[in-house]
């Protein structure tokens, strides 16, 4: 059984890794107060981080785009 590290981290077993098809990077949700796998994000998926380079490139010379859309976006409200 995993236990919590002095830092909260959390080692998932090999075995579950595997069947999950977890891989270094993937990102893991949890929730509410179940740690349980919800979804997990594979390399090959294109992860928040990188949507919101990829729609806030250029955007510092882009006038269209107003403040608020701009912070909406990064909120992930777009």
């Amino acid at each position: 059984m995993p236990r919590i590290s002095s830092k909260g981290q959390v080692t998932i077993p090999a075995r579950v890794r595997e069947e999950l098809g977890l891989k270094p990077g993937d990102e893991v949700e949890t929730e509410g107060s179940a740690a349980r796998v919800v979804r997990a994000t594979h390399p090959t998926a294109e992860t928040r981080g990188q949507r919101l380079v990829r729609l806030a490139w250029g955007s510092a010379t882009d006038r269209s785009m107003t403040t608020d859309q701009i912070m909406a976006m990064t909120r992930g409200e777009e």
